[in-house]
């Protein structure tokens, strides 16, 4: 059985656990019961009525938040275009030899990676290494395109990727508790609106069987979706 500090066991008093706030009301719980000394991020979980074994019941998509994550990630692009990549904004820009680089010396200095489709055939011999780890660009998630300064300049703006797992969880990051209330909704609808336009036409029954907001380390708070 988990064993929570006294700041965790505080904060939670603060949430009625048999409740389903509105959006509003459980965005503002997650920030006021949030109980790191940093910045903490806020995640929302969704919870869907789906079997990721059926090909057109896997979820994956990417969207780009109005108000970005609050952080900037660093960008490795995979492409012979490396003027208009490092114009875009991309930390580190390069080919083989940058794959050379993550196989050999075990590299890891960035957190996404985007790709021309002519690159992908060297990137698909790093499957094993990348997938794991969630870097493998995508042409579904935008990653893998071939205008590659837009594939960095949306990631830069805050572009995020939203993937259900095999017990249909999706989990994902829309800003942080310095955020305001209107920021943090407006990213919590652009994410909402994009997993609701990607459910399945053969889902039987209700789509959402849970949703919950939390801050890093913080008390999950249930959220009221009967309107969505």
């Amino acid at each position: 059985m988990a064993k929570f500090g006294k700041k965790y066991i505080e904060a939670a008093k603060l949430i009625d656990s048999t409740k389903s706030y509105a959006v509003s009301d459980a965005l503002a719980l997650a920030q006021k019961t949030s109980i790191t000394k940093f910045d903490a991020s806020v995640d929302v979980s969704y919870n869907l009525n789906i079997d990721p074994r059926y090909a057109d019941q896997q979820i994956r998509g990417a969207i780009v938040l109005p108000n970005g994550t609050g952080k900037t990630k660093v960008v490795l692009a995979i492409t012979d275009k490396v003027k208009e990549a490092t114009e875009a904004g991309a930390d580190f820009v390069g080919g083989k030899e940058m794959l050379d680089k993550i196989k050999n010396e075990n590299w890891f200095g960035f957190d996404a990676i985007v790709a021309t489709p002519n690159m992908m055939g060297e990137l698909g011999k790093l499957g094993r290494i990348l997938g794991p780890k969630g870097l493998m660009p995508n042409p579904k998630t935008g990653t893998v395109n071939p205008d590659i300064a837009k594939a960095v300049k949306e990631i830069k703006a805050g572009k995020v990727e939203y993937r259900a797992d095999k017990q249909g969880n999706i989990n994902v990051s829309i800003g942080r508790v310095s955020f305001s209330a209107e920021k943090l909704e407006e990213n919590f609808k652009a994410l909402k609106d994009a997993i609701m336009k990607a459910k399945p036409s053969t889902v039987k029954g209700a789509y959402i069987k849970n949703v919950v907001v939390s801050s890093t380390m913080g008390p999950g708070v249930k959220v009221d979706y009967s309107n969505f």
